[in-house]
Parts: C-alpha cells; sequence; structure tokens
C-alpha cells in the first residue's frame, strides 16, 4: 500500500493552497448563502480513461472547511477508470463544497494525471527487471505529492531532496576537480549510511567510478548499445554495483533500456510531460 504524507505535512500545504484561492473570502459563496447552514451532496467523475490518484488529499481538503464533511471514496487511489466512472461521493455543507471545489479537483487531476503516465510507462517494461524511478524534476510545493502520484502509478521514489542521497553530478566533477577527489571527499564527510551515486557519460568515467568505490553508477545519456556494453562491464568488475539509466526516457525507448540489464531507470517525464486527468465535481 502506497502511504500518504503525514497530516503534519499535508494540512500545511492544504491550507496555504485554500488560503491563495480564497483570499478574504469566498465573494461567490458567501454573497449567495447567508442564512441558514444547508447540507449538500456531491459526485465526482472521472471524465477519461486513467489511474486515479490523490482522492484521500481531496477528501482532506473538504474536512479542512467542514470537520463533518463525508468524503466518500468509491474508487483506490491505483485504480485504472473509465470515462464516466463515479470515483468519489461529497457531503458537507455547500459552502465548503463550492468554496473546496477548485483546490480538491486542481490536486485530483494533477496528481491522477501522474499516476496515469505514470502507469504507462511502468508497463512498457512490467516483465522486466529494472524499475522506474522518479526525480527532483518536480513542481516547486508540490513535490511530496507527486512523488506520491509517481508511487501510485508503479514507480519507484528517487531521493526526496538534497538531504537524503549523494548524487554527483557533472558539475560537482567539475567542482572536486575531477571523480576521484570528489569520491575521496564525500567518503570523509557524508554520513553513515548514505551510499555514493555518480553520474557518468562515457565508459573512461565508468571505469574511474569503479576504480574509486562508486557504489551506484548512473549511465546518462547513453544509446542501448552503449549501455549494453557498459553495463556488462560493470558486471563483470564488481556485481555488486547498482546501475541506473537517465536521460531522454521516452515510451519508446524505455524498453531498449530496460533491456540492456540496468537496475533502474530515472526519467521525469512522468511528472513534467503529464497531462491533468480530466475529472468533474456535479453538486446533486
Amino acid at each position: 500500500m502506497t502511504s500518504l504524507p503525514s497530516l503534519i505535512i499535508l494540512d500545511r500545504l492544504l491550507q496555504d493552497w485554500l488560503l491563495e484561492d480564497i483570499g478574504r473570502g469566498d465573494c461567490t459563496t458567501q454573497g449567495l448563502f447567508t442564512g441558514e447552514r444547508k447540507i449538500e451532496q456531491a459526485t465526482w467523475i472521472v471524465k477519461e480513461d486513467g489511474v486515479v490518484a490523490g482522492l484521500p488529499i481531496a477528501a482532506r481538503v473538504f474536512e479542512l472547511l467542514d470537520k463533518n464533511a463525508k468524503f466518500t471514496i468509491e474508487v483506490k487511489d491505483g485504480d485504472l477508470c473509465k470515462s464516466g466512472t463515479k470515483i468519489a461521493s461529497i457531503e458537507a455543507s455547500r459552502e465548503a463544497l463550492l468554496t473546496g471545489e477548485r483546490v480538491a479537483l486542481n490536486l485530483g487531476m494533477r496528481l491522477s494525471g501522474i499516476a496515469t503516465a505514470t502507469h504507462r510507462y511502468v508497463e512498457e517494461i512490467r516483465d522486466l527487471s529494472a524499475q522506474l524511478v522518479d526525480t527532483r524534476k518536480t513542481t516547486p510545493g508540490l513535490r511530496v505529492l507527486e512523488k506520491y502520484a509517481t508511487r501510485v502509478g508503479g514507480a519507484t521514489n528517487h531521493r526526496m531532496g538534497l538531504d537524503d542521497a549523494v548524487m554527483i553530478k557533472d558539475n560537482h566533477i567539475k567542482a572536486a576537480g575531477g571523480i576521484k577527489n570528489a569520491i575521496a571527499l564525500l567518503r570523509k564527510n557524508i554520513p553513515y549510511p548514505l551510499n555514493i551515486e555518480l553520474e557518468t557519460t562515457n565508459q573512461e568515467e565508468v571505469i574511474q567510478a569503479l576504480e574509486h568505490g562508486a557504489d551506484i553508477i548512473m549511465l546518462d545519456n547513453m544509446n542501448s548499445e552503449k549501455m549494453t556494453e557498459v553495463v556488462g562491464l560493470i558486471r563483470k568488475i564488481n556485481p555488486r554495483v547498482k546501475i541506473e539509466a537517465s536521460g531522454n526516457i521516452t515510451l519508446k525507448t524505455i524498453r531498449a533500456i530496460a533491456e540492456t540489464g540496468v537496475d533502474y531507470i530515472s526519467s521525469s517525464a512522468p511528472i513534467t510531460r503529464s497531462h491533468w486527468l480530466d475529472i468533474s465535481m456535479k453538486m446533486l
């Protein structure tokens, strides 16, 4: 089961986004309804085929606006739904329904779009051993939720931020004066038990990574033929080293890359190239 972010994290994000949308008040809803509080019902309908994600998060939006709101989830996050499927029913004050509609739908559509795109990539390599992982190319403020959506779609999370993993990229290598110096400095300074991942672009860099003890080697922007050769070299020298492929991963290329024998394929595409899944809310 894919776990949601804790409420300590989630509520703070949602409150900020509600404040952004509501501002000093919902002029339309407050102008229409000035009398007795009334309970209304609504449904969420998905309007195109796709993988649903973010329903418990949407539920929390309405709960923050109405502590008595009841958001009944009709399908599970991760379910592949056909167009026209009712995915949720809501009972809450009409003010909460109308005021929270846009923020809740925006999140549901955005996260469902990411989960749907991720699912397509995962399906291309489902019978192979390589795992699809996401990247740090996320929307500022939405990372924890966008990475939740990739997990719902079947991917594995790469590092959440700069503070939970070590990855030496090309600019780090230049700044440190080479691969040897970069790895040596990090071995001396990073806390146990962090591993060291090194980005490489050619066989010479791969050999240096192996010589100086990188734990994970990323093969960046290599074609599948070259990647197959390099994977064989790494397995021969040190079969314990994990191998990650990255760079220009598409639905057309991901299978050939997985067939090279890499352990992981990292791609930003399921997040950066996804489109929102169309979902609508209808008052009953």
